[in-house]
């Protein structure tokens, strides 16, 4: 689980790094990342659409990104917005390709 003060929940801040921010695709995810001035830290939210599946799979790999995205937040600026969206080949995809997926668009998107 995410620590509470980096959890997205603001509508605002999902458009704003979804319009604004920098992004990277793969096969099952698309990442935005949106650098700010403030002093907010970082903070992160996931978009799991009804494309990927009924709600056990969504929640599904909304828990398993969640997870993924908790270890890796180290490696993002210290003042960001990173919105995870999660496309229908995430729902069949293993852990290991989603991370593998996560840190190829991460990498891609904090250059």
């Amino acid at each position: 689980m995410l620590p509470l003060a980096h959890r997205l929940r603001d509508g605002s801040d999902f458009r704003a790094a979804s319009r604004g921010g920098r992004r990277a695709g793969s096969r099952t995810l698309v990442v935005h990342l949106l650098v700010v001035d403030d002093d907010s830290g970082l903070r992160v939210g996931f978009v799991v659409s009804k494309a990927v599946g009924n709600a056990v799979a969504r929640n599904r790999v909304k828990r398993r990104l969640r997870h993924l995205a908790r270890e890796h937040l180290r490696s993002l600026p210290g003042s960001a917005v990173l919105v995870v969206r999660a496309l229908p080949a995430a729902a069949q995809a293993s852990s290991a390709d989603l991370e593998a997926d996560l840190v190829r668009c991460l990498g891609r998107v904090s250059a």
